[in-house]
């Protein structure tokens, strides 16, 4: 059998033995031995977080407004899940619902709410911190934790709709928020070290849209604003994404009036952890019996 087939071959059993599918894709139920290493990452990465850092979490879901301003609908409208609801008389949505609306489906009568999809775990951390006024120089950290979503049409292992994201936020002055993303950097290969990934850690772009985005792409790998620590859950030559550091510049600082106490314009950083991304790669890398994996990650999961 060629080795990408024998590859496919393994995901598809991995896949199958610690996710269970459900009619959408990308959307997967999670096993209880899949929940038991991810408990064990979510310490992990605990046990890591600086002091002094604020924790927050938040549902899935955010205001529409507050993300339209933050500036993702313009960067990453093709990514984006709004939730929408019925709208009509009670008769006219029991038509369509029973299917009695002749050439119109029940989705016809969706319209848009003010919530959307959370696609990112800081996006709602920004405003909160802004209304509380000016942020200290040596900055604010932030531990956040939301399940994400976003409209991935690929349906490779590991690629997500609805996926849990763990994240570091630093607001600071620039070289503060850039030491903070920096630290975080070496701290994250530390942990992939200690878990027996392979990986590497590479300039990286946001998915952004259009041809306009492809610009922008450029611009933030040449600028080295951010960084993914990739493991090869799939293959060798398209390693998968299963952290991020970034550095925001002043985007955010800008978007929300994000001030340092010498009333400068606050810069943001953040690392982040994609947690079922993660899990899978452990899987993939050391196998389907948890008592067979090395101690020292065995330890460092307290599995």
């Amino acid at each position: 059998m060629p080795t990408n087939e024998m590859t496919k071959t393994r995901l598809e059993a991995i896949t199958s033995s610690i996710l269970q599918p459900t009619a959408a894709n990308g959307v997967q139920g999670r096993t209880g031995p899949f929940e038991q290493v991810i408990a064990g990452l979510t310490a992990l990465i605990t046990k890591h977080r600086e002091p002094g850092t604020e924790i927050l979490r938040f549902p899935p879901v955010m205001s529409r407004a507050l993300l339209e301003k933050s500036g993702y609908l313009k960067s990453f409208p093709h990514l984006l899940g709004v939730v929408s609801s019925m709208h009509g008389t009670e008769a006219d949505i029991r038509s369509l619902v029973e299917g009695r609306g002749g050439d119109r489906k029940w989705v016809d009568a969706l319209t848009a709410t003010d919530l959307v999809l959370t696609p990112a775990a800081c996006y709602p951390v920004y405003p909160i911190v802004a209304a509380r006024g000016n942020v200290p120089v040596s900055g604010t950290m932030i531990d956040v934790e939301s399940y994400c979503f976003r409209r991935e049409t690929s349906s490779e292992l590991g690629r997500m709709q609805a996926f849990r994201m763990r994240e570091y936020v630093c607001i600071a002055a620039p070289q503060t928020a850039l030491a903070f993303r920096e630290r975080w950097k070496a701290r994250a290969e530390q942990l992939a070290k200690l878990l027996a990934l392979p990986f590497k850690l590479v300039p990286a772009s946001d998915p952004f849209f259009g041809r306009a985005g492809k610009l922008m792409a450029i611009n933030q790998v040449e600028q080295a604003l951010k960084f993914e620590l990739v493991i090869p859950v799939n293959s060798e030559e398209e390693p998968t994404a299963c952290m991020s550091f970034n550095y925001h510049q002043d985007h955010f600082g800008t978007t929300w009036g994000l001030r340092t106490d010498d009333g400068a314009i606050a810069h943001t950083a953040c690392a982040a952890f994609g947690m079922d991304r993660l899990g899978v790669a452990l899987f993939a890398t050391h196998g389907l019996d948890l008592d067979a994996w090395p101690t020292t990650v065995r330890e460092a999961l307290s599995l």
